[in-house]
This record gives C-alpha cells, structure tokens and sequence, in this order.
C-alpha cells in the first residue's frame, strides 16, 4: 500500500483567490504545480496564443531562416531528417508541409529504429550526399551528433540542426562543463546554454514550428497559415511528455482547440477509428489514444506509415492509413501484454523478488517495447527497473525508475560492462555483451542504496478535502487547471472516515464498484471505483469480515469506513445532473 502524504506548500491562498477570482482550493493546487508570482498565476489561468515568446530570440534563429530562404530560392535539395516517435514524426510532418508551402524542393528520410538506431548516422549522411541532396535540416535529433555532422560538413552539405534534446557535455577539471556543439551551419535548440530564449522546454517540433513561424514572417506569408502547424506541435508536446508549464502550456491549450477542429484528413481518421469525435479530443486522448497509434508504426514498422497518414490528401486514403495504424496499436498492446505479464512472473517466482533493481532478461521480446514494459512493471512493484532484450548485436534494454534512484548515475559505476549506454535519472537505454546480463544485475544491486522507505510508493495529496465542501460550481472551475499531463497532474483529493452506507460490483468483468457514501459532516454522496472489484472487496473483508461487506453489498449498513484519494465530477445521466467521485485509491 502506498504512502499518503498531503503537499505542505504554502501561500495566502485566500488572498489569490481573490486577486483572480478563484476559489481556495484551486489557488492551492496551482501553488502545487510550483506557478508562483501573479505574472506566472495569470498566464496558467489565461495563456495563449498571445503569451508565446518571439521565435527569433532563439540562438540561430535568424541564421537558419536566412539559410532555408537562400536554398530554397536557389532550387537547392532540401533533405529533412527526422525521428521515429511522436515527436519526430509530428517534426518532419511540419518542416515538409512548411517548406512545400514555401515552393521548396524538399523531402525527407526518418531512421528505422532496429536498423538504423536514433538520429542521425553515417548511412543516412552517405545517402544523402549520394542523392544530391544539397542541405540537410534535422528535427528532433542532430545536436548529439557530433561525428556525423562534420560528416556532413566533410561531404559538402549545408547542415541546420533543429533539437530540443540536452547538449552533450564533459566535465573538465575544474568542475565546468565544457560544451560539445556539432559544427553545423546553425544550431536551433533552446538548450544551448547560450541561448536566450526564455522557454527552454519545448519539444522538436515545436522548435520546428518555431522555425516556421520565423520562415514564413521573412517571406511574407500569413502568421495564420503558420499557426495551423500549432495542432502538431501540441499533439508531440503531449506525446513527448514534456512539461505543461509556462508556454507549453499555452501552446497545448491553444494547440487542442485547433485540433479538434482539424482539417488534417489523417488526424481525422484517426480519431474517428478510435471512436472519438472532433470536439471531444483532450489531452488524455493524445497520450493514450492517438499517440500510441503513431509511435506503433515506429516500433514495429516504419514512422512513415504515420507521416502518410498526416500527408494523406483524401479522407478515403487517410482511412486505410488509419486503420492499419490502428491494428499496429492492438498488436502492439497485445505483445506488451504478453512481455508485462511474463516479466511479472519472473519477478513474482525467481529469486527476482528479493532484488531492489529489478534487471528482468526477456530474450523474446520486441526491442522497442522494452521501455514500456520496464514503466509497467516499475509501476506495480516501485523499483528500478530495467528490461532487456536479446538484439542482433547482444543485447538491448530500457530503464525505467523511481526518484529515489538515478539511472543514469548508477549505470556510469559500471559503465564497463556497457557497449553503449546513455539516459538520465529516470530513464535509460542501453546496449551489452550477453555474459554481462548476470553481472550487470549483480553490480547495480550490490551498489544501490535504495531503502526500504525508497521502495514504498507515494501518493501527494494535494488538498485533503472534506465531501462537504464539493460544490458543482468548484467542479466546473477545476476545468480551467486543464489540460493536465507531466508538472501538471490531475489534482489528487482525499477524504477519511466515509461511511460506505451501500456497494453495487457491475461490469461483465465485475471491475465497477458504484457506492453511496456519507462524509463526517452527513453529507451523501455516489462514489465510483474503477478496478479490480474483487481486490476492493477482498481489502474490506480483510479489515471488517465478509459479513459486513455482503451486507453492504444488500444495501444495509455494515458499518464500513474507509479513506478515500478521489477526483470530484458531475455525473449526468438521462438530463439528471448529481455530483459524485471517483475514487482512485483506498485505505
């Protein structure tokens, strides 16, 4: 059972109610999102198009967009190099569609992920040149590749890098950090340390739809034509999973209302063979629904098949696109499935079980869903986990973590055992001979320092608030906190000592829980749980006996009580309006 703790951050929370009109409660969830100042509260509550910062104050900026109108009035080849993942694809789908526009000759190249590994490499910079390819323009990768881009520059390429991912560094003697920037004609990535632009959290393809919105200002094209791509670079900031803060926010607030008006035929589709209508579109179903779907084709087949989709100039193409995206998806899930529940055994009945780390060898499975599988197990069990896979050249794995450990930290102690390997505190990928695998579990749990306090999970709670103060006005201003996704979660809330007065298991796979509840203050109130039914009973038994909760389950009182981490909506039903929660946890 995890660990309920409530967020102590403190602040005149009354007094902000008041400046912005807003209740107390959300004042304090959004001192929880760390918004702090009336500038930074103001644009969280009212950002958009209007709160986006200048794409030229970006480092090479107004190098790049000078570079691109010169190529592209000369009639040189454009070649843009994108990536596999959300992210990439939604990249490459921008820049191509932009410089199209612009009457460019462009097209592009996305590596295969088994064959070709990510970003740039010395094939993909051969081909290139071999094409006649006069300037290559990345998104989403080029600014870790050093050796391939002098590459390039050795060949006779014109090269601009358009990144969002960390520069690569050394430490030097004295502590500094000494900065490793590719030698390409211009460099468009917030994080270069001397970059002054004032957001550094953007993904790839908003930088590239940044650089759009400088292109099109220089030619003298409508800024409207260029906040059409704002849909995309709001799906791949949802995709990516950055954070949605500041003008992230913005841009995905701005972003989800365009797309669920999109024009785009193949977002459409999509959106259609997944049963979910225009309109209706938030940021959940970008993450869970739509995303997936895109990044299926990069890990079981090709990311072009989704850059199709996007290109697709017909709603009856776009439909078969969509529809083999989908089934890619399903095979997809069903594959993880079968790699969750085999590493679960191997956790639950091998000597696993006792591990901090968890190293879990799986020789079967698809390389590209080790990383997901590595995030559900670490999920269930709140350990480190790292998930490897027998590959051509030995064997591959992704590391998924907790924020007691940092990965990336703890893999550099033995980094010998490694062919490669890279990642940060949360997350990893790496590759090592197949001898290594028992050693590389042995050394990380021989070096760990993990407690046993580290490995119990945390719920934060962030305002533990009484049944009594629910109100269908404070229901509908917690909307405004949307969208919510990474540094800016769903609020948690939380209550003890309900009365469970009544409990009703429905669903054909008995994974519904429907009850009535009475708070300390008399209030009643419906409450839902969404789960595994049984186990939610089973915990009650546990604690009162069966005959208390088979009476409850009849609708007569069996005296339960119970605490509650919950989410407050307004459910309707038949024109009937009655508020009610839904329950996300229980103790």
């Amino acid at each position: 059972m995890e660990k309920w703790v409530v967020s102590a951050k403190r602040a005149d929370f009354k007094g902000i109610g008041e400046r912005f009109g807003i209740d107390q409660v959300t004042a304090r969830i959004i001192r929880n999102r760390e918004v702090i100042g009336e500038e930074a509260i103001e644009e969280y509550l009212h950002g958009g198009v209007g709160y986006f910062h200048s794409p030229r104050k970006m480092k090479d900026m107004e190098l790049a967009v000078g570079i691109v109108k010169e190529k592209v009035r000369e009639g040189k080849n454009i070649r843009i190099l994108g990536d596999y993942d959300i992210d990439g694809i939604q990249s490459v789908y921008i820049l191509y569609s932009a410089l199209r526009r612009c009457q460019g000759k462009v097209d592009y190249a996305i590596p295969h992920r088994i064959t070709d590994g990510y970003g740039v490499n010395e094939r993909l910079v051969r081909q290139a040149a071999e094409d006649g390819v006069d300037t290559l323009l990345t998104c989403d990768n080029g600014i870790a590749a050093w050796q391939e881009i002098a590459l390039a520059k050795e060949l006779g390429l014109t090269v601009i890098i358009t990144d969002h991912h960390e520069v690569p560094y050394q430490e030097t003697g004295d502590g500094e950090r000494a900065y490793r920037v590719p030698p390409a004609d211009a460099v468009v990535n917030p994080k270069q340390p001397d970059c002054p632009y004032p957001f550094k959290g953007l993904c790839g393809a908003a930088v590239a739809f940044k650089l759009v919105q400088a292109l099109y200002e220089e030619l003298g094209l409508p800024q409207e034509e260029a906040l059409a791509y704002l849909e995309n670079a709001a799906f791949a900031t949802i995709g990516d999973v950055m954070d949605l803060q500041g003008e992230n926010r913005s841009l995905v607030k701005e972003g989800l209302k365009a797309l669920n008006r999109t024009q785009n035929y193949g977002i459409r589709a999509l959106a259609l063979r997944n049963q979910i209508a225009l309109g209706e579109i938030k940021a959940y179903h970008v993450g869970f629904v739509l995303g997936p779907c895109l990044n299926a084709s990069g890990r079981l087949d090709t990311a072009k098949r989704a850059l199709e989709l996007l290109l697709a100039e017909d709603a009856c193409t776009a439909a078969a696109y969509a529809g083999d995206l989908y089934d890619l998806n399903a095979s997809r899930k069903e594959m993880t499935e079968r790699g969750v529940e085999r590493a679960r055994e191997l956790v639950e009945n091998t000597d696993l079980a006792g591990d901090k780390v968890l190293v879990i060898f799986l020789p079967d499975c698809h390389e590209s869903l080790a990383g997901i599988i590595a995030g559900r197990i670490r999920e269930q069990y709140h350990r480190p986990v790292f998930v490897l896979t027998e590959s051509e050249e030995g064997v591959k794995g992704s590391g998924r973590s907790i924020e007691a450990y940092s990965m990336y930290e703890e893999m550099s102690k033995c980094s010998e055992l490694f062919t490669k390997f890279g990642g940060h505190p949360m997350a990893a990928g790496l590759s090592l001979p197949r001898e290594n695998v028992d050693l590389f579990r042995q050394r990380l749990n021989e070096n760990t320092l993990l407690t046993e306090a580290d490995l119990q999970g945390k719920i934060v709670i962030d305002v533990p608030m009484p049944l009594d103060y629910i109100t269908k006005p404070l229901v509908e201003e917690l909307k405004i906190l949307e969208p919510f996704g990474k540094s800016n979660e769903k609020p948690v809330f939380a209550d003890k000592d309900l009365h469970i007065l009544s409990m009703r298991i429905l669903g054909k796979n008995r994974n519904v829980c429907r009850m009535q509840v009475q708070s300390r203050g008399g209030r009643r109130m419906d409450a839902i749980y969404f789960g595994k039914a049984e186990e939610f009973l089973a915990y009650f038994e546990g604690k009162y006996g069966e005959q208390p909760v088979r009476q409850t389950l009849e609708g007569r009182d069996g005296g339960i009580m119970a605490s509650f981490i919950y989410y407050p909506e307004i459910n309707s039903y038949q024109g009937r309006e009655n508020l009610q929660i839904v329950v996300k946890n229980y103790c």
